[in-house]
């Protein structure tokens, strides 16, 4: 017997968490946007409308948790995912392996016969989610009219097991220039770069961060909202508590220069921000290099993938990125 729940308060992030986390880890989409711990800070910081976690039970176990809020946009009431849209990268419903079909009807069935809405708007679906490949179908077949977008790129490299495998993968020239850049940074006694752990300050070290994303664009100050901000912060701490934050600087004679916040999950480095100070050693190419040393961390640690994440920054194609296409899925029906 397959029964949905929903829950409307956020303390449902917690009470759910066990069960959750660990259906998560076994989905064909495990990602860290989808940890309770990220739905609920996401949620307590930058969410808005009405809460509505839907989860669904094969007898006592969990098979699925659709994360959802409902807000009204030009007059229609419109269902997306916690996290949607921004700074969320994957997003997804979490499917039990073997069942995604069963437990996705079951969502639209309960979604179909208990709630008022007019469109479900599901943002940054990976190409290889269950979801992306079974709903559009199931939700034509409820009579509902669907579209299926490609959203956004991410470029990832697929990193191999050496440095010099990894640098042979790129062009000539971009080969070249990350080698001279890095080497030159290597023999400047004054420079070192770092990551964040427990011997640091974690919350000194986020305003250093914070100040030097603010400082690499007029576009990133303005998106560093209060709010933002506060998401951020609280965001690090969970990640580090749980040994997912990777919070790297690069400094010259104690100046830092250029900072990336990563997380690291299921073996893979997914690059969330960044921050630069163009000003301070402008021949140096912070940036490249600081990413340069965090690829070949992550080639020495054995992991499989750096992920750049959402965008299409030629610099990403640049370090060896190849597109990962991540869709939107748009449902409506007639009211």
């Amino acid at each position: 017997m397959i029964r949905v729940e929903h829950f409307q308060t956020p303390s449902a992030f917690d009470q759910l968490a066990e069960e959750w986390d660990a259906l998560l880890h076994r989905s064909a989409m495990d990602t860290i946007f989808l940890t309770p711990a990220y739905q609920r800070t996401w949620w307590r910081h930058l969410g808005q409308g009405d809460l509505l976690l839907l989860t669904v039970r094969e007898g006592e176990e969990l098979v699925g948790v659709a994360p959802l809020f409902l807000t009204e946009e030009e007059g229609r009431r419109v269902l997306q995912t916690v996290g949607c849209v921004e700074v969320s990268d994957y997003l997804d419903w979490i499917l039990a392996p073997g069942k995604e079909e069963e437990v996705l009807a079951a969502l639209l069935d309960f979604l179909n016969g208990s709630l008022s809405w007019d469109a479900i708007d599901l943002c940054n679906v990976h190409r290889d989610s269950p979801t992306l490949a079974l709903l559009p179908a199931l939700a034509r077949g409820r009579g509902w009219s669907v579209r299926t977008e490609v959203q956004e790129v991410c470029p990832v490299v697929d990193l191999p097991e050496t440095w010099e495998a990894y640098l042979a993968s790129l062009g000539r020239k971009d080969r070249h220039e990350l080698r001279r850049k890095m080497r030159r940074a290597e023999a400047m006694e004054e420079l070192r770069w770092y990551i964040v752990g427990p011997e640091h300050d974690l919350e000194a070290e986020m305003e250093t961060f914070l100040r030097l994303m603010a400082a690499s664009t007029p576009e990133k100050a303005a998106f560093l909202t209060p709010p933002m901000r506060a998401f951020f912060k609280e965001l690090a701490q969970a990640a580090f508590g749980a040994g997912w934050l990777q919070l790297a600087f690069l400094e010259v004679e104690g100046e830092r220069l250029a900072s990336y916040l990563n997380f690291v999950y299921d073996n893979r480095v997914l690059v969330y921000n960044s921050g630069l100070d163009w000003q301070t050693y402008p021949s140096l190419g912070a940036g490249i290099v600081l990413t340069g040393f965090l690829i070949r961390h992550a080639i020495e640690e054995g992991r499989e993938a750096y992920d750049f994440l959402r965008g299409s920054e030629p610099y990403k194609y640049r370090f060896g990125g190849k597109d990962v296409t991540v869709h939107r899925i748009l449902i409506e029906r007639e009211r």
